[in-house]
């Protein structure tokens, strides 16, 4: 079972000392069968007048760090070793009734689900439905693996990546008509895409790891990507960015209805809006046996 070190630090910088209010960190990777976290340290400074940790609505582990003084500098440093072993992808089998599209979920599962499965952003020209049903075949039934599978893929062939600078996650129809968008924006173009399909998919965010190659030391990055959820079969991993179905090289953080629910590290400060001069972040995800500089 393989063993990943995560290195993250945020450094905010001002042009002098302002006052913090509440800070939310994302960063613990979420536990499970296929993830375990076997350590974590966060550093933060100036060190806050307290810190708390709790569960949010979906069980992501969440911090909470007040301050009570001021500074020209804030940051954020965290440190985790995990334990990670991909799960199986795709494990239904033609016996199965969510093998083939369309399938109904189970009506005990059903109420649990429907937030997942009910679409949460307008689509008043049927664009987007338009573009999710060029994935089904001609004639019913569909394999549903093909569906997402293909969805993913065409996503990662099709569209191009494009870092942005403002906040958030931009409008699926957005990023259908540009053609264009980063991790989080692909991510929802097909969350929305497949709830119109009457499947129920969810937001991830988390880390990728970069396996090393040769005498390159590997690397990583903030990433973000879908889970659906299959009868029999579970929430199951699927990231468009990459082409990747399953949970290798993804390390879960988080997982949430919507993007906005699910950011890495937000907070306010208490100053004049010019005093605020930048960010910086600085990502690794090796394997925990490399020797890397913090």
């Amino acid at each position: 079972m393989p063993r990943l070190t995560i290195h993250h630090k945020t450094v905010y910088r001002y042009a002098r000392p302002v006052a913090f209010g509440e800070h939310r960190i994302m960063l613990r990777p979420r536990d499970g069968h296929d993830l375990r976290v076997l350590s974590g340290d966060l550093r933060i400074e100036p060190q806050p007048m307290s810190l708390r940790w709790i569960h949010d609505v979906f069980g992501n582990s969440v911090a909470i760090a007040t301050f009570d003084e001021r500074s020209d500098l804030l940051s954020f440093t965290w440190t985790a070793t995990v334990e990670h072993n991909p799960a199986e992808a795709f494990a239904l089998t033609p016996d199965d009734h969510a093998y083939f599209y369309p399938f109904f979920y189970d009506e005990e599962e059903f109420p649990d689900l429907r937030e997942f499965i009910t679409p949460h952003y307008g689509d008043p020209n049927g664009e987007l439905s338009a573009w999710a049903r060029k994935f089904l075949d001609a004639e019913a039934p569909t394999p549903t693996f093909k569906i997402l599978s293909q969805m993913t893929h065409g996503i990662r062939d099709a569209f191009t990546y494009r870092k942005r600078h403002e906040h958030g996650t931009q409008h699926p129809l957005d990023t259908l008509q540009t053609g264009s968008g980063t991790c989080r924006d692909y991510a929802l173009l097909m969350i929305e895409a497949l709830r119109r399909l009457g499947i129920a998919a969810r937001f991830v965010s988390g880390y990728l790891f970069v396996p090393a190659d040769g005498g390159y030391l590997g690397g990583g990055s903030t990433h973000a990507w879908v889970q659906v959820y299959l009868p029999n079969a579970g929430w199951i991993e699927f990231d468009p960015t990459n082409g990747i179905v399953g949970t290798r090289d993804l390390i879960r953080v988080a997982v949430a209805r919507d993007p906005r629910q699910a950011v890495p590290l937000h907070g306010t400060y208490l100053g004049p809006a010019d005093a605020f001069m930048g960010m910086e972040v600085g990502i690794r995800v090796v394997s925990a046996e490399q020797v890397v500089e913090s």
